[in-house]
C-alpha cells in the first residue's frame, strides 16, 4: 500500500524542504497541508496552536480513535547539503534575520503523515472507528513569549471532539538505515527541565576580592557541584540522566567583580523519580554552596522548556511489535537504547497511550558515525525510508482498530 503513494511522499518532502518556516509561523507549510487534505474529502480544522492542522478520517463504523502525528516547523539553520531542492530560505527567530532549514526531518514528517492520510483515505472500507491526523507547529519550540507546540494543542483540545483512544507517532533518523525502523519500550526520550541560577554576592574592585562575595567564583564552585548529581546520587545502572549548564553570564570588565551572575542549563532524566531527585538537587546544591561562601543563590526549576519523558506503553508496544516485525521483517525492527534528546510528542502520551518509533533515514552501507547529525547543515535523508514511515503508520492504525474493535 504504501509503495503506489511512494513518488507523492517524495514530492510533498521536497516542496516542504525547499520551504521551510520557523516554530509558529509554518503559515504557508499550514496551507499547503490543509489544501492536500481537503482534496482528500477530509474534515479539516485549521490555526489550532496558532498554525497547526488537524484532519478527521470517519469510516463510518464504531471503532477507536487513533490519532497520528507529524510536526512541521523547520530551524534557523543554513542548509549546505548541495540537494537540488535545498532551502534558501530566511526567517525572523527572536528578531534576527536567520537562515531557515528543515535540519531535523520534519518536512518527511509531514509527507509521511500525508501519504498515510491519502491511503487510508482511497481504503476507507479497512477501517473502523476514526483517525484523526494531527500536524503540530513549534516541536523545536516557541520563540520568546510564546506558546506552542504539543502542550499547546492538548491545551487547545486536539485530543477531544473526537477523544483520542491512542496516539502513534514516526520520527526520521539521519543515523538509522533506511528501512529500518526502531522501537523502546518505556522511558525512550528524556523529560527537560530548564533552570536558571541566579547568584548574588557583593561588588568590590578586582583588585581588592577580599572586600566582595565573589559569585563568579560561587558559581565556578556550583558548576563543579551540578555534576555530581549524576555521578554520586542517581543509580545510573536504572537510566541515564543529563546536567548541562549552557550559559554563564555575570560582569562588564576585567576589573570588576559583578553583584551577580546567572547560569542557566537543562536536565534530563528517563523516569519521574530521577526527574523530582535532579530537580530538588539542583536547588539543594547551589544553595547551599553559595551559602558557604558568603553568597544567595535563587533556583528556579523548571524554567522556561520543560517536557515530559517520552514514554511508550509497554503494553501496547507488545501488542504492536508482532505486527511490525511480520510486516517489515524481524531484521528491520531495531531494539534501540533510551536517549537523552526530547521530544514534545510526550504531551500527547500523558493523555492516552502512545507509541513513538524511529524510521531510518540513512543510505544503506553507511557507517553511522558518518551520517549527518540532525540539527546541522549537512543533515541528510535518504528519501528511499519514506515508504517505510508510511507504511509502519497504516499498520499500526489498522492493527489496533482491528484488535479494538467497539
Amino acid at each position: 500500500m504504501a509503495t503506489s503513494v511512494e513518488q507523492d511522499v517524495i514530492e510533498w518532502r521536497r516542496h516542504f524542504h525547499q520551504h521551510p518556516e520557523l516554530s509558529n509561523r509554518e503559515f504557508e507549510t499550514a496551507k499547503r497541508i490543509a489544501d492536500e487534505l481537503k482534496q482528500l474529502g477530509l474534515e479539516v480544522q485549521t490555526g489550532i496552536a496558532h498554525t497547526g492542522v488537524v484532519a478527521v478520517l470517519d469510516s463510518g463504523k464504531p471503532g477507536p480513535v487513533v490519532a497520528l502525528r507529524a510536526d512541521i516547523d523547520g530551524l534557523p539553520v543554513k542548509e549546505i547539503s548541495g540537494l537540488p531542492f535545498a532551502s534558501k530560505a530566511v526567517g525572523e527567530y527572536n528578531g534576527q534575520q536567520v537562515p531557515v532549514m528543515h535540519a531535523c526531518g520534519h518536512d518527511t514528517h509531514i509527507a509521511m503523515l500525508l501519504g498515510t492520510a491519502k491511503m487510508l483515505s482511497q481504503h476507507k472500507e479497512l477501517l473502523t472507528g476514526k483517525v484523526k491526523f494531527i500536524f503540530q507547529p513549534a516541536e523545536e519550540g516557541a520563540p520568546a513569549g510564546e506558546e506552542g507546540g504539543a502542550e499547546l494543542m492538548v491545551k487547545q483540545g486536539v485530543m477531544k471532539n473526537p477523544d483520542v483512544d491512542v496516539v502513534f507517532g514516526v520520527h526520521i533518523w539521519s543515523n538509522l538505515e533506511a528501512g529500518q525502523i526502531s522501537y523502546k519500550p518505556g522511558g525512550t526520550l528524556a523529560a527537560v527541565d530548564t533552570f536558571k541560577i541566579v547568584v548574588k554576592g557583593k561588588q568590590a574592585h578586582g583588585a581588592y576580592p577580599w572586600k566582595s562575595v565573589d559569585p563568579v567564583v560561587t558559581s565556578a564552585q556550583i558548576i563543579m557541584g551540578l555534576q555530581t548529581i549524576v555521578s554520586r546520587e542517581l543509580e545510573l545502572i536504572e537510566e541515564a540522566a543529563v546536567v548541562t549548564v549552557g550559559s554563564i553570564h555575570g560582569g562588564v570588565r576585567s576589573n570588576i567583580i559583578p553583584n551577580e551572575v546567572e547560569i542557566v542549563g537543562t536536565l534530563r532524566s528517563l523516569n519521574p523519580e530521577m526527574r523530582e531527585h535532579i530537580r530538588e538537587a539542583v536547588k539543594r546544591k547551589a544553595i547551599n554552596i553559595a551559602a558557604s561562601m558568603g553568597a544567595v543563590a535563587e533556583v528556579t526549576v523548571p524554567f522556561g522548556a520543560n517536557y515530559p519523558v517520552t514514554y511508550n506503553d509497554p503494553a501496547l508496544m507488545g501488542k504492536m511489535l508482532p505486527y511490525l516485525q511480520n510486516n517489515l521483517g524481524s531484521e528491520n525492527v531495531v531494539l534501540s537504547k533510551a536517549q537523552t534528546g526530547a521530544e514534545d510528542f510526550s504531551f500527547y502520551q500523558q493523555q492516552v497511550p502512545g507509541l513513538f518509533l524511529g524510521v531510518g533515514g540513512m543510505p544503506k552501507g553507511t557507517k553511522k558515525e558518518d551520517a549527518p547529525a540532525h540539527h546541522t547543515p549537512e543533515f541528510f535523508v535518504d528519501e528511499s525510508g519514506l515508504k517505510t514511515g508510511v507504511q509502519t503508520l497504516i499498520g499500526l492504525t489498522l492493527d489496533y482498530m482491528n484488535s479494538h474493535q467497539k
